[in-house]
C-alpha cells in the first residue's frame, strides 16, 4: 500500500493543562502518513482518485481552530477519527508534536496509527 505524506504541518490551537495555556494558542506540528493506492490517480492523472493532501490539510487547520484540549493525547485521537471518517483513510500514522512544552527539548509529542496497518508496498 502506498502512502501520502504530509510533513511538519503546523496548526495553531489551545491545547495544555495549566490556566495560562488555555488563554493562548500554541503551535502544533504534525506529521501524518495515509495509506492509500495512488495507481489508479498516477494512471489518469486525477486528483480525485487519491488522498488530496492540500483538502486534509485544510480540514485539520480548520479542527484545530474549532477545538481545545487539555491533552495532545486527545487532539490526536479525535483528529484521527475525524480524518478516517471524513476521508475514508484505512490506515493513518499521526505525530503531533509540541515545540517548547519542557524546555530542554525541542517538542514533545505522541505518535498514533489508527486503522488496519497496510501490508507491502502496493506493486503487483
Amino acid at each position: 500500500m502506498d502512502r501520502v505524506l504530509i510533513e511538519s504541518l503546523g496548526v495553531d490551537t489551545v491545547i495544555g493543562v495549566y490556566d495560562w495555556e488555555r488563554s493562548v494558542t500554541q503551535r502544533l506540528l504534525l506529521d501524518l502518513e495515509l495509506a492509500t493506492d495512488i495507481r489508479p490517480a498516477a494512471a489518469g492523472d486525477d486528483l480525485a482518485l487519491t488522498l488530496d493532501y492540500a483538502a486534509i490539510s485544510e480540514r485539520i487547520a480548520r479542527f484545530a481552530a474549532e477545538h481545545d484540549f487539555a491533552l495532545v493525547e486527545t487532539f490526536a485521537e479525535r483528529l484521527a477519527t475525524v480524518l478516517r471518517d471524513e476521508f475514508a483513510i484505512a490506515w493513518l500514522r499521526l505525530t503531533v508534536r509540541k515545540p517548547g512544552a519542557v524546555p530542554a527539548a525541542s517538542a514533545v509529542g505522541v505518535r498514533i496509527e489508527r486503522g488496519t496497518r497496510p501490508e507491502g508496498n502496493g506493486c503487483a
